[in-house]
């Protein structure tokens, strides 16, 4: 992988998430689908300037969709949780 923006694509914010931030200090990113746990630390940590701890992945099954008679397919995409150092924080998250 070329650049640390282009591992991490998005954040993703829900209540479960946002739960698993508050009690755990886990945060919840969308990734490239070929980035591995030590790109995964290393973009995090670049971007945010933040000590990680540990890195889980999840590979997520895009669902299937229908729009009358025509069934189609949402992409497959990739999941990183990703546990803080103790006391640190990233500021996306702060306003919510």
């Amino acid at each position: 992988m070329k650049d640390a923006r282009d591992i991490i694509i998005a954040p993703i914010i829900s209540e479960n998430t946002m739960e698993q931030m508050q009690e755990a200090n886990t945060y919840t990113f969308k990734v490239a689908k070929k980035a591995n746990k030590v790109e995964i630390r290393k973009a995090i940590e670049e971007i945010f300037s933040v000590k990680v701890i540990n890195v889980n992945t999840i590979n997520v099954r895009g669902k299937k969709r229908r729009l009358g008679f025509h069934i189609g397919k949402k992409p497959d995409w990739k999941k990183a949780l990703v546990k803080l150092a103790d006391g640190e924080e990233i500021e996306i998250y702060e306003g919510l």
